[in-house]
């Protein structure tokens, strides 16, 4: 009998270990993580890298420490975003989530706490071929994105024209500066800068569309209402690509030997506002969109701010030519082939636009009124330079007071654009801040 009661407990106690041997481990909440501390339908993303040591758990949210406990798949934990504020943490890991609340301790207020780890980096960067078979009329969130890829990946695609027709002359959708994408990237935070470098801006046709008029906002009142009528006059233009010129399609006489240099741009590119915003595709503002510089042609980079998760990239409307301004409301609108490449720099989101070429670094200024766009980008160039450079607010001036440039991008759409520039001839002297 005593044989048998020992046998029956160590069958038990075999029973209990296969049990606990079966039961599966609480993942570990050790790594990188996208955190969203959501008020309602108000987002609040940072990053949030976690280490973990026995129970003890320690790491930041976004530049915060955070330092708390790790038990049975729970996570208890408490941030300090100021020495007279308070966050705390309360969680549990679901897969790659984590799911729970936090509580503002000073205001008392409660939020709803969830993170998804941040996706594993390709071990190589990749180059997509993508083919548009639909076209957007706005920057929004809330489009489902067309394609997912890396930072340091390349994209080859093409968008229509302003007016929906692509290479082949097809119309393919409604006008309106309809746009290719949007393109999500992995690992993009809102506060983040999302860099895009243009390697290839070329056209694929050899006709382009465009208006006979010089908008009225850009005129005198007295000179829109003298002039006269023109009848008949075609605005369309042929593109002759070998050449590198353009040309009316149908010319007046006087107009016969009048061709200009191609210079491909695009018009449009632009990433997905925040607060759930959207806006049509003839539109700019802080996240890019319709900013129609011309300057914006192959070879250039493009610094934008990070929105919303993916940055959600959108390109499109362009232009076979472009004089300052857009002053007829068209350039020489055409279709276009596109190759981008991507990354990213955490933090540091812009302002506004900014770009980069061999020869210019470039800020942009987006408002309602031409001098309130100049003093935007002022400011904008103001504040790269600064942090780019290290320099103070009276160095600042020294070097912009004897080496800005202006243009002025845009007049004829919802907001104006103004860019200040600066030549890099007059930066190598200074030494990049670390």
């Amino acid at each position: 009998m005593i044989v048998l009661r020992s046998m029956r407990h160590a069958l038990a106690l075999l029973l209990l270990a296969s049990a606990a041997w079966a039961q599966p481990a609480s993942p570990s909440p050790a790594g990188k993580w996208v955190s969203n501390l959501k008020f309602f339908d108000s987002d609040n993303y940072d990053r949030l890298e976690l280490t973990l040591s026995g129970t003890k758990l320690s790491g930041k949210l976004g530049d915060d420490a955070i330092n708390g406990t790790f038990e049975n798949g729970r996570i208890e934990a408490t941030v300090k975003p100021d020495p007279e504020g308070t966050i705390q943490l309360h969680g549990r890991i679901v897969g790659d989530r984590i799911e729970g609340t936090a509580t503002i301790v000073e205001e008392k207020l409660d939020l709803k706490w969830e993170a998804h780890r941040e996706p594993a980096k390709s071990a190589a960067p990749q180059t997509h071929t993508f083919e548009p078979t639909q076209f957007h009329h706005y920057f929004s969130a809330a489009i489902e994105p067309a394609l997912h890829i890396n930072p340091g990946d390349t994209v080859k695609t093409w968008s229509v024209d302003a007016g929906g027709t692509d290479p082949k002359g097809v119309r393919r959708t409604s006008g309106g500066n309809p746009l290719t994408g949007p393109f999500y990237i992995e690992g993009a935070v809102p506060g983040d800068t999302l860099v895009v470098h243009f390697n290839r801006i070329r056209l694929n046709r050899d006709s382009a569309i465009s208006s006979p008029l010089i908008v009225n906002g850009a005129l005198n009142p007295g000179y829109v209402a003298d002039r006269e009528k023109v009848k008949g006059y075609n605005a369309d233009w042929k593109i002759d690509r070998a050449a590198g010129f353009a040309s009316l399609a149908k010319p007046t006489e006087t107009m016969k030997n009048y061709r200009v240099p191609l210079a491909p741009m695009l018009g449009c590119v632009g990433v997905a506002p925040g607060g759930g915003n959207q806006y049509r595709s003839g539109s700019l503002g802080g996240y890019g969109g319709n900013m129609d510089y011309n300057q914006l042609r192959e070879g250039v980079t493009v610094y934008l701010p990070v929105n919303v998760p993916g940055a959600l990239l959108f390109v499109g409307d362009g232009h076979a030519l472009q004089g300052a301004g857009e002053l007829t409301g068209n350039a020489l609108e055409t279709s276009m082939d596109i190759e981008f490449t991507v990354s990213l720099e955490p933090g540091g989101s812009p302002p506004a636009p900014r770009m980069e070429n061999a020869d210019f670094l470039m800020a942009s200024g987006i408002a309602g009124s031409i001098d309130e766009a100049f003093r935007n980008a002022t400011t904008n160039l103001v504040r790269w330079l600064e942090k780019k450079y290290g320099l103070n607010a009276a160095e600042v001036s020294s070097v912009l007071g004897t080496s800005m440039v202006y243009d002025v991008a845009e007049v004829v759409d919802p907001s104006d654009h103004v860019v200040a520039k600066v030549p890099k001839s007059v930066l190598a002297g200074l030494k990049p801040a670390k």
